[in-house]
């Protein structure tokens, strides 16, 4: 289910162009940390294009370097880590995203949560927005909670 909604945050997002270097550049999901999408992910992407280009998905670690990612995951094993996962991607206009409590109060800009037994997301629009992306109307609609919406 949260393959899905990877795949999805990327048809309600705009970059500016300086995040693909070529038209061809394709739209790309990293995984930071432990992957707990196993195969899921790339049968998800598979096939799959957002506006012309080719979604495809990575496997990384914060050692590693996170740049060329355009939609970062960041998994529960980097709890400890998500101060230094934000500065690291500072400036690299991927949207981040995660499962770890509090994210979106720390920097990060959707947050999953699970509410009523669903998976619901918090968006925070403002680090969106410092990035550099435009989130669509439609995407800030279905969140359950905005933080730092200007308007």
């Amino acid at each position: 289910m949260k393959a899905a909604f990877l795949l999805n945050f990327t048809k309600f997002v705009e970059w500016p162009s300086a995040a693909f270097p070529a038209p061809d550049t394709p739209i790309t999901i990293c995984v930071l940390g432990e992957d707990p999408f196993g195969p899921i992910l790339d049968r998800t992407v598979a096939g799959e294009s957002v506006n012309g280009r080719a979604v495809r998905a990575r496997r990384s670690v914060p050692e590693a370097n996170p740049q060329g990612c355009h939609v970062a995951f960041i998994s529960r094993s980097e709890r400890g880590n998500i101060a230094q996962i934000n500065s690291d991607l500072r400036g690299s206009r991927a949207l981040t995203v995660s499962e770890v409590p509090g994210f979106a109060d720390a920097g990060g800009m959707i947050e999953f949560v699970i509410e009523g037994g669903k998976v619901r997301f918090y968006i925070n629009a403002a680090a969106a927005e410092a990035a550099g992306l435009k989130l669509s109307s439609r995407l800030l609609r279905v969140a359950t909670a905005i933080k730092g919406l200007h308007k």
